[in-house]
Formats: structure tokens, C-alpha cells, sequence
């Protein structure tokens, strides 16, 4: 680096940025951040990484090991629990759900930012400009003369206003600008009393580095450094080239509008509390998510049972057919009867056929949900999923008082918490329509040190001066001019030697703050009648009384919906134990009937009938015992129980990786698990 004196560019660059950068720059924070799916934040150098974006992984669509770990020829064998932990891995609205926290997580950091983004500097407008007091055209503009050449641009303001719904939290990240600009202008002057010259030639080098930051109280503070460079062609500048300095620092803070850490933070406290209420959400996509497996888990069980059970009719039927022929062909039936017995065989095959459809579809569906990739997957596709739990339903539900199951449920529904805490964001977020109503009162100050040197130079001989040295005392400022200027006897002007030397000269006299400046202020700003602030905070209000209200409700549905479940559960209980029954005594009347024709008490018709009716029969069994599973899975959702009942935890889903390792049985059945159907 050059010395002190012959310092530029170079100088304000990498020093005066980078020390305010480094006093004044906040690192982010990183939140907890989900493996796998959370971006990866860019390493490196601290003044570099910030600038480098994220890395986002991919979406993962592949799926666990799980599944593969239980596919034996051909065949998925799955527990229940097996079913559940592969949809906690592979399950696509499950991955869906997993990115939401992570989202709001990068909200968060978006709102300790602060307010809206910066603007960018014009280049234009600082090519244009120059010192007061700097060169023949800063002494015009300090003495309010203003010369002709040129057009200056302006730029855009940091932190420029935004239009929203309340004050605008000032943007609490340092912006820091650094800014170079470099000109060459001609200005023509109709007589040459000011400038010495009718074509006045510049060439400026304009440097500026500045840092500001919100105050979370509702204020800006700026650090704003400048160095002029100037050489021009005035032969009536004393300082000829020369830098200009100056160092400011402004406060700006609002006390009525806009004041308040709370006011200004309340967008950082409801992002804080959205990542609770993301926690909620997610435990409900994952309560729901389990709940939809067990259905179509149970419903697959109850699906093979209802093709056994055809199965059994088919058989049933068609040995009926077979031995009506045989009794034709020996002149003992008539062919009528047969013909009846065959219709009663196609009508089983075609039930057989349905409960063989539904069992393809549900079986699709479970596919699905604990498949990542589904049926592109051709291993998934072709497999034959065969569960190994069956549907068990007591004799008794022995469940608990109907008023604790109603404290059970309020206390562990996520939705009902997740009201709340939407409840009291709005309330937080309230307070920005609420400080909107007040008028702007806004309080000023600031403080600005300068500099200025340059190389020496004699200017003269001055106008009318001509043998006044000769036998006086030439007065400070002034010295007899070099025979090289003018002949002897001529005064010519000299500058200050205070403001003789390089940028180091300058620079001390700024710091040393030798030619200060202060200034102090500030402006109150009411809007007459003031109807957009009060409407915004009416509607507000409003708003969230209607969201008080609907909370209200909700808590007030969840007893309804509670005793409604309970009723139902005990309903389907009571339901499937008579569908049993229904089902014993219609295979009971079944074999008797069968007795009676075989002795020829009875017709072809009433055994047929009775088939019929055993079969519907055992549907009934089956569509009673789906109505109980499903029953007992609602009823431990609307309790908020479900991940309890079922061993799961938040975060083993939050991570798609469950703990427990699957194990299958030694002897695997080639078909699902023994039915209550016969």
C-alpha cells in the first residue's frame, strides 16, 4: 500500500469499507435445519460467503431400505407398523410438509433483516459532482452560483419506502456502498473574470463509502466518508490539484410513527412463533398421513378377507352345481334346477371378481402412500403387498369418561394450539395497523467534519497591485511574485500553507475536526382526517374477532366431535358383533338347508337363496369390521393420540428416518393372515 500522502482509490476501497464493514456487520444466525433438504450456506472467507447463494439439494425420489429389506419373492410383507415407518420415509405429502419449517426458518432471517431492500447508488451523479469550495465551479456553488456544463442524475435512496400495512421496520443488516466515479467536463464562461479561462476544463475523481443500519427502536444511523480529487485548467486556483474531504455521521429516529422495539420487531416475533406453529402443522400432516395408512392398511386386510370369504361362495356354489348335474344325469333332478345352480356359480364368480377389483385398488392406493416414486417404480409396481396384522375387536371398548377423553383431546390437538398461536400473531401484527394511526414525528441530527489540500501554487500578478511592494509590508496571503511570473514589483496571491500537502493533510484536518459542522432537526408530519390508518386498523380489528371467534368454536366442536366418535366406535363394535352372528346362524341355516335338500325336503331355489344370503352375510362381517378400524383410527385422531398409539415420534418423521428396524417372521404365509371368515 502507498503512503499516507499518495493514498486513492486503493485507500478508501479497502480500508474505509472494510473497517465499517467489519465494526458494523451482523453474521446470520443459522437455525436448526432439517438434513438432506435444508440449503447449504456457502463457506469461505466471511466478506466473501455472503454474497455466494445457497446450495439447495435436490428433492430426494428414492426410496428407504426399508422397503427393499421386506420384499421376499415377489411379495411386500407388512405390519402394520412397517406400513407406517415407510410412510414416515418415503411418503410424498410427508416431504412436502418437511420443507415448510425449513422455509419459515429463511423467513426468520428475511425479518431480522429489517425493512424494505436497499436501493443502488447512481454512478451518473456522482461523476457529477463536486465540493463546495473545491476548484472554480465548488467556489460558484458554495457562493450559490451555479454553473452551466452537464446534467446531474439522481440515484435511488437507501432503504426507500415500500408501501405496506403499518410502519416499515427499518432494514436492520449494515448496507455498506462503496462508489467510484470518474469525469472529464468543459464549462464555457463568456468572460474569463472568474475561471481565468473561457473553456474551463475539469477532470475529478469522485470517491464515496458509506455504511448504515436500522435501529430496531425505529432509526437509521449512517457513516458516510468522501474524497473529491479535482485538477482543473483555472490559472486563479491557488490549490491546483486538490482532495476534498468529509466524514458524516446522521441519525434519523422516529418517536411517534415507527417508534417502539416492540412495534418494530413484530415481524421477527411472529416469524419466531411461526416455526411453532410449523411444528403443529407438521404433527398433524404426520397424525394425518398415519391415520390414512392405517385405513388403507386394515382396509387391505379386510379386502383379502372379503375375496377369501367369495372365494369360500364360489366354492360353495359351484359344488352345489356339481352335484345337481350329477343328479340330472341320473334322472333324479330336473334340469331346471340345475340351471339355477349354475346362475347362482357366475353370480359368485362375478362378486369373486369385484372383491378381487377392490382388493387390486386398495392395494394401489397403499402402494402410494408409503412408496416415494409410486408405480414409476417397477419393483413397487409388480409386488403383491401381503399383511401380516389382522383387525381385532374386543369385547368391551373400556374407554375413559367422555369428560376426560374432552380434556385428552384439547390438550393434545395440534390444531387447536396452532389457533392460538395464530391468534396472538395477529395480535402482535395488530400493533402495526395500531402505531399507523399516529402522525409522523421524526427527530434529525448530524455532524460532518472536512478537509481540504492540495499542491501549492502562486496565482498573479493581481490587478492594480503593480509597485505596491515597494517599501510596504506585503500582508499574509500575499508575496512579491518570482520574476518568473511577473516583473518585479507584482503581488501574487499564495494559499494557506495549512492546506498545503497530499490527502494525509486532509484527511488530519478531518479527523482532527478542524472545520466542523453540526445540524439538528426535525419534522412532524399529521395526515388530515387520517381514514386509511384508522380503516387498516378497524379492518384489522375486526379480522381478528372473527378469528376469535372461530378459535372459540373450534374448541367448543371438539366436544361434539369427541362424543360423536365415541358413539360411533361403540356403534361399529356392536355393529360387527351382530354381523358375526348374523354370519354364524346364516351358515348355520346354510348346512341345514343343504341337509334338507340332500333328503328332499327342500328346493334348489331355498338353497340357492341361502348361499345368497351367507354371502351377504359375510360382506356385512367385512364391511362392519373396516367401519370399527376406522372408527378406532378417527377416534384417536380427533383425541390428537395417534403417534402415542402408534409409537411415532416428530422428530423420527421430521428426519424421514425411523429408528426401529423391521423384522419379518420365519415362516412367511403365502397369503394374508387367518381371518375371522371361514
Amino acid at each position: 500500500m502507498r503512503r499516507l500522502s499518495g493514498l486513492s482509490a486503493g485507500w478508501r476501497a479497502q480500508c474505509v469499507a472494510g473497517l465499517l464493514s467489519a465494526v458494523l456487520a451482523i453474521p446470520l444466525a443459522s437455525g436448526q435445519q432439517l438434513q438432506d433438504i435444508a440449503p447449504e450456506r456457502a463457506g469461505g472467507f466471511v466478506f466473501i460467503r455472503s454474497y455466494e447463494a445457497p446450495f439447495v439439494p435436490p428433492i430426494r425420489t428414492s426410496n428407504s431400505p426399508r422397503l427393499q429389506d421386506l420384499i421376499r419373492a415377489g411379495k411386500l410383507y407388512l405390519t402394520a407398523q412397517d406400513a407406517i415407518a415407510l410412510a414416515l420415509e418415503n411418503n410424498i405429502d410427508v416431504e412436502l410438509a418437511r420443507y415448510t419449517p425449513v422455509l419459515d426458518e429463511w423467513n426468520l432471517e428475511r425479518a431480522e433483516a429489517g425493512g424494505p431492500l436497499p436501493g443502488v447508488p447512481s454512478g451518473s451523479s456522482q461523476a457529477s459532482s463536486v465540493a463546495n469550495g473545491e476548484g472554480v465551479t465548488g467556489s460558484l456553488n458554495a457562493s450559490g452560483i451555479t454553473a452551466t456544463g452537464g446534467s446531474t442524475t439522481s440515484g435511488n435512496a437507501v432503504n426507500a419506502n415500500i408501501s405496506q400495512v403499518g410502519p416499515v421496520t427499518p432494514t436492520l443488516d449494515p448496507v455498506v456502498q462503496s462508489t467510484a466515479a470518474f469525469s472529464h467536463r468543459s464549462y464555457l464562461f463568456p468572460f474569463t473574470l472568474v475561471a481565468g479561462e473561457f473553456n474551463l476544463q475539469q477532470n475529478a475523481r469522485n470517491y464515496s463509502e458509506s455504511i448504515s443500519t436500522g435501529v430496531i427502536s425505529g432509526g437509521k444511523v449512517s457513516l458516510t466518508f468522501n474524497d473529491n480529487y479535482l485538477n482543473e485548467n483555472a490559472p486563479t486556483d491557488l490549490l491546483n490539484p486538490e482532495n476534498a474531504t468529509t466524514l458524516s455521521l446522521s441519525v434519523q429516529h422516529n418517536f411517534l410513527q415507527g417508534f417502539g422495539v416492540a412495534l418494530n420487531s413484530r415481524n421477527i416475533t411472529v416469524a419466531k412463533a411461526n416455526l411453532k406453529v410449523d411444528d403443529l402443522n407438521f404433527k398433524g400432516e404426520i397424525i394425518s398421513t398415519v391415520a390414512n395408512v392405517l385405513d388403507l392398511y386394515y382396509g387391505l386386510v379386510a379386502d383379502y378377507q372379503d375375496v377369501k370369504a367369495k372365494q369360500s361362495a364360489v366354492g360353495v356354489a359351484q359344488q352345489f352345481y356339481e352335484n345337481n348335474k350329477k343328479q340330472v344325469a341320473i334322472g333324479t333332478m330336473a334340469p331346471l334346477d340345475v340351471t339355477t345352480a349354475e346362475a347362482q356359480v357366475a353370480s359368485s364368480q362375478q362378486d369373486l371378481v369385484v372383491s378381487q377389483t377392490t382388493l387390486a385398488q386398495q392395494e394401489l392406493s397403499l402402494k402410494n402412500a408409503i412408496s416415494r416414486n409410486g408405480l414409476a417404480d417397477p419393483l413397487i409396481a409388480e409386488v403383491q403387498i401381503i399383511p401380516l396384522d389382522r383387525i381385532d375387536v374386543p369385547e368391551q371398548d373400556n374407554l375413559p369418561p367422555l369428560k376426560d377423553l374432552v380434556t385428552t383431546a384439547l390438550a393434545n390437538r395440534s390444531d387447536i394450539a396452532a389457533d392460538k398461536i395464530n391468534l396472538e400473531n395477529a395480535r402482535i401484527s395488530a400493533k402495526g395497523t395500531e402505531n399507523g394511526v399516529l402522525p409522523a414525528l421524526v427527530g434529525l441530527a448530524s455532524g460532518t467534519n472536512q478537509g481540504l489540500s492540495g499542491t501549492r501554487r502562486i496565482v498573479g500578478p493581481l490587478r492594480g497591485a503593480q509597485g505596491e511592494t515597494s517599501g510596504s509590508v506585503i500582508p499574509p496571503g500575499f508575496v512579491a511574485c518570482p520574476p518568473s511570473v511577473a516583473p518585479p514589483g507584482n503581488v501574487c496571491e499564495v494559499p494557506d500553507p495549512y492546506f498545503v500537502g497530499g490527502i494525509g493533510n486532509a484527511l488530519g484536518q478531518m479527523l482532527r475536526r478542524d472545520f466542523p459542522t453540526e445540524r439538528a432537526g426535525g419534522y412532524f408530519a399529521p395526515t388530515l382526517r387520517n381514514r386509511q390508518a384508522q380503516a387498516d386498523y378497524g379492518i384489522g380489528e375486526l379480522g381478528m374477532r372473527q378469528t376469535e371467534l372461530e378459535n372459540q368454536r373450534s374448541v367448543n366442536q371438539i366436544a361434539v366431535d369427541v362424543s360423536n366418535q365415541v358413539i360411533g366406535l361403540q356403534q361399529a363394535r356392536v355393529r360387527y358383533q351382530a354381523a358375526v352372528k348374523n354370519r354364524i346362524l346364516e351358515q348355520q341355516l346354510l348346512e341345514a338347508e343343504q341337509k334338507k335338500f340332500a333328503l328332499g325336503a327342500s328346493t334348489t331355489f331355498l338353497v340357492v337363496q341361502q348361499q345368497r344370503d351367507l354371502a351377504t352375510a359375510q360382506s356385512n362381517e367385512v364391511a362392519s369390521l373396516v367401519t370399527y378400524s376406522n372408527a378406532r383410527v378417527t377416534l384417536d385422531q380427533t383425541l390428537g393420540t395417534t403417534l402415542e398409539t402408534n409409537h411415532v415420534t416428530v422428530q423420527e418423521a421430521r428426519t424421514g428416518r425411523v429408528a426401529r428396524g423391521s423384522t419379518l417372521p420365519a415362516e412367511l404365509p403365502n397369503q394374508p393372515a387367518a381371518a375371522t371368515i371361514p
